[in-house]
């Protein structure tokens, strides 16, 4: 259904991946502050969480062009706007990095890189219609200091980087704001985490998803007005390098 008129006021987030993890907790983040949220993934669960609070969602893979496409045209056709859009993803291969095959490689472009290029083609003119507008992209403190236990995704992810820096650069005089939140350990429970885990980590605990949400809220809100093509490290201060 279109927006009514009480809903007009109300600004709109589209949150890719919003099944489990962050893409959840961003969606319950999001409607709890009073945005209109329409979310994806594979699961359905995504769809399911934000018809719940009183948004909408489809079932679909951010690897598809169809189904972002799909997300993208039921925010703009149910609320008319689109003003955010957080690009969360599931996991790529792991392993010794020359056993990981080509196929492999490729996902991870798919995953983690063009699964925001693809957004951002789609959302870009929504962004503009609305006055511009903000993405962020889940990323990784990998990004800075890669770990052999993830190495697409820290390979991928430090392409997004540029890219971010790209995008920003060039739709910024149009209001549009790209920015990557670059996570440590971060769990639904992370009291379950045993502490040898976090032993590495200056404030020895992992960040919930709930804590990971409410920055991504901020990286999309107007009180990060002045914030664009940023690699935002939030890890506990477990990354060193400066």
């Amino acid at each position: 259904m279109p927006e009514t008129p009480s809903s007009a006021h109300q600004k709109v987030a589209v949150v890719v991946g919003g099944g489990s993890g962050i893409g959840a907790a961003c969606v319950r983040e999001f409607a709890a502050h009073g945005y209109r949220v329409v979310a994806m993934s594979p699961s359905g669960r995504a769809r399911a969480l934000a018809e719940s609070l009183g948004g909408a969602g489809v079932d679909g893979s951010n690897t598809s062009v169809e189904d972002l496409r799909a997300c993208v045209g039921l925010a703009v056709s149910r609320y008319g706007r689109i003003d955010a859009v957080v690009n969360s993803s599931g996991h790529a291969a792991r392993g010794p990095v020359l056993e990981i095959t080509d196929e492999e490689w490729a996902e991870g472009v798919d995953l983690y890189l063009l699964n925001v290029v693809r957004m951002a083609r789609l959302v870009t003119p929504h962004l503009i219609d609305a006055g511009g507008g903000a993405i962020v992209n889940i990323s990784t403190s990998g990004v800075f200091e890669p770990s052999a236990k993830f190495p697409v995704s820290a390979t991928m992810r430090a392409a997004l980087a540029s890219f971010t820096k790209l995008y920003a650069s060039e739709y910024g005089p149009q209001g549009i704001r790209m920015n990557n939140l670059l996570t440590g350990l971060t769990k639904d429970d992370p009291a379950a985490v045993p502490a040898e885990w976090t032993s590495g980590i200056p404030l020895r605990r992992a960040q919930s998803t709930a804590e990971a949400a409410r920055i991504v809220r901020f990286l999309a809100g107007d009180e990060s007005a002045y914030m664009t093509g940023q690699n935002v490290r939030v890890d506990g201060g477990e990354t060193r390098s400066v």
